[in-house]
């Protein structure tokens, strides 16, 4: 039985990112050993869209208010992307320390979180 989700997020500066996860989000973690930290997430949900290649994933944070979120971010100085509106939410980027970049919406779609 699956019993839940594993995500990794390849990184330049792994060690930088795992600090912004643990110190500017708040993300409660476990350390595997040697300092590597494996990070719990918000409940998740995923969705399957058309595309002429296999294998490309995409990883999106969500919240309730996008703008108050962004506001509590760049408080925390966290650089986010501008923002653009799309038929399925309202949709920016958080920047990581290591360099990548992570999405953030507010949905305009039902979710499947606490179904």
């Amino acid at each position: 039985m699956i019993t839940g989700v594993h995500v990794i997020v390849y990184s330049k500066d792994p060690e930088a990112d795992r600090a912004f996860f643990r110190d500017v989000l708040k993300f409660p973690a476990v350390d595997a050993g040697h300092g590597w930290l494996i990070f719990a997430l918000p409940p998740a949900e995923a969705a399957f869209h058309p595309s002429e290649k296999n294998d490309l994933h995409e990883l999106y944070f969500m919240c309730d208010d996008l703008k108050a979120t962004m506001k509590s971010l760049q408080g925390k100085k966290v650089k986010c992307g501008p923002v653009t509106e799309q038929r399925w939410g309202t949709l920016t980027t958080i920047s990581l320390p290591g360099g990548g970049k992570i999405g953030l919406y507010q949905p305009k779609h039902p979710t499947a979180i606490g179904r």
